[in-house]
């Protein structure tokens, strides 16, 4: 089976497979992808015990979800990809831009102080995250796992600022990916701001 990616000068799939090395040695994608859900369920438990208002989402603690999420099982875990990356007709920051990409996008979430700010209606919330999540997206900076990342990042950013965790359970997978792409592709949220005002509480 071919990777579902497709990688420049990248050689994080065991041959022939969509399946990364790792540490455990496993080479059957499903028994893989359970034991990344088992450990992203942990993740939300702990980052979530964690916060505090005194909570940074800069770009160390996003590359700390990552890290400490699936660092058990791969040698890359939180660490920035350097190669290029495409995914069907969506191709990601180059790698030689993303540790930049990523600081600029971080800079302007620091600077937005990770929208801590009462005067924002709901919709003027939802309208930044969308545009957030959308650029994080286009970044795509990490070897594999970028999206349930994001999501957990996006996750704990809505809980530090008094909501529940955002619920994608009546959204389709295809339904995602098509806002993901109008967001990341033709700067346009509305699909993705949609799925998060429907999903925010």
């Amino acid at each position: 089976m071919a990777s579902k990616y497709q990688l420049e000068n990248s050689l994080i799939y065991i041959a022939n497979t969509e399946v990364p090395y790792n540490k455990l040695g496993i080479t059957d994608s499903e028994e893989l992808h359970e034991i990344e859900r088992e450990l992203l369920e942990e993740a939300y438990q702990v980052f979530n015990t964690e916060l505090s208002d005194e909570s940074v989402f800069d770009e160390a603690y996003f590359k700390s979800l990552h890290r400490r999420t699936f660092e058990g099982l791969y040698e890359w875990a939180g660490k920035y990809r350097d190669f290029n990356m495409v995914k069907g007709n969506s191709r990601f920051c180059q790698g030689l831009y993303v540790e930049t990409s990523s600081q600029k996008l971080f800079a302007e979430l620091v600077k937005a102080n990770y929208f801590k700010d009462t005067r924002f209606s709901k919709a003027e919330f939802v309208q930044k995250l969308a545009y957030f999540k959308g650029e994080l997206i286009a970044l795509h900076p990490f070897y594999e796992l970028n999206g349930r990342i994001t999501r957990l990042f996006f996750d704990m950013l809505v809980r530090y600022n008094g909501y529940q965790y955002i619920d994608y359970s009546g959204v389709s997978p295809e339904d995602y990916i098509n806002a993901s792409i109008e967001c990341v592709q033709f700067a346009d949220c509305a699909k993705m701001e949609k799925i998060i005002m429907d999903g925010l509480t």
